[in-house]
C-alpha cells in the first residue's frame, strides 16, 4: 500500500459526505489494516472504529494510532460478522476488501450488519476491483518492483468459472546485509456492479451513487475501482 495516498481518499471520502449532506461524527473503517485511513480520518476530527481480521495489522494500528496521539478503537474480527455496542453514523470498507470477501452468502451477511448498524440516512462507502480490471489487468499477470530495501515479484491465476483470482506475492525484504523472503497468497473475486447491486438492494439499503475510481463521474463497464455510496433510508 506503499503508492496509496491516504490524503487523497480522506479527501474524497469527505467530498462524498459533502455531496450527501450529512455530516458524521462516528465512522466504522471494515478491512482497515494498519490504521493510515484511520488515523488520517481521525487527524480530520472523525472518532473512527476499526475492524480487521489480522492481529498484526492492527498491533501496527495501534501504535500508529499512539504515536499521533489518538484514542481510535480497534477490534479484531472478521468483518462479515462484525459486532458493535451501538450504531456508527458512516461506514467505510475501501482498498477493495470487498473483494476478498469469496462467498456471496457472506458478502450477503456484511451488508446486512452494516445495515443493523449504520444509523438511519447514514452512509455506506465502498470499493471494489471491477469484473474488468480483475479479468483483463490483473488476471493471469506478473507485476513486479526492485528496490533496495523491498523487492517483490506478483504473479496472478484466474479460475473464470469461479470468478476467483489468486495472487501469489513474494517479498525479499533488506534486513542488514542480507534479504529475508516472505511468502503470501491472496484471493480476490470479482463481483459486477448489478451482482452487488441486488446484494445491497435485498439488505434494505438504497444505492445513491456509483462512481468511477476517485472521480464523480459515473462507473461504467470499463471503470476499474467502482465506488459505491449506499444510505439505510430514514424511516
Amino acid at each position: 500500500m506503499y503508492d496509496v495516498d491516504y490524503s487523497q481518499w480522506a479527501d474524497y471520502i469527505e467530498e462524498i459526505f459533502r455531496l450527501n449532506n450529512v455530516k458524521p461524527v462516528l465512522v466504522l473503517d471494515l478491512g482497515c489494516g494498519t490504521g493510515s485511513f484511520c488515523t488520517e480520518m481521525a487527524k480530520r476530527g472523525y472518532d473512527m472504529i476499526g475492524v480487521d481480521l489480522s492481529v498484526d495489522m492492527l498491533s501496527v494500528a495501534s501504535a500508529k494510532a499512539h504515536e499521533n496521539g489518538f484514542n481510535i478503537l480497534y477490534i479484531n474480527q472478521d468483518m462479515t460478522e462484525f459486532e458493535l455496542y451501538g450504531t456508527v453514523d458512516a461506514v467505510v470498507c475501501l482498498m477493495d476488501s470487498i473483494n476478498y470477501i469469496t462467498k456471496k452468502t457472506d458478502l450477503k451477511k456484511l451488508f446486512k450488519n452494516v445495515e443493523n448498524y449504520l444509523n438511519p440516512g447514514g452512509l455506506f462507502i465502498f470499493d471494489v476491483n471491477s469484473c474488468y480490471k480483475i479479468e483483463n489487468i490483473l488476471a493471469d499477470n506478473v507485476f513486479y518492483s526492485i528496490d533496495d530495501e523491498i523487492t517483490y515479484i506478483w504473479q496472478n491465476t484466474y479460475d473464470k468459472q469461479k470468478k476467483l483470482c489468486t495472487f501469489d506475492l513474494t517479498f525479499f525484504v533488506r534486513e542488514g546485509e542480507l534479504y529475508k523472503r516472505y511468502d503470501e497468497v491472496h484471493k480476490e473475486r470479482a463481483y459486477s456492479i448489478n451482482e452487488l447491486r441486488i446484494l445491497i438492494e435485498n439488505s434494505k439499503m438504497e444505492i445513491v451513487s456509483i462512481y468511477d475510481g476517485l472521480s464523480f463521474s459515473e462507473a461504467n463497464e470499463k471503470s476499474e475501482r467502482p465506488f459505491f455510496v449506499c444510505r439505510k433510508p430514514v424511516k
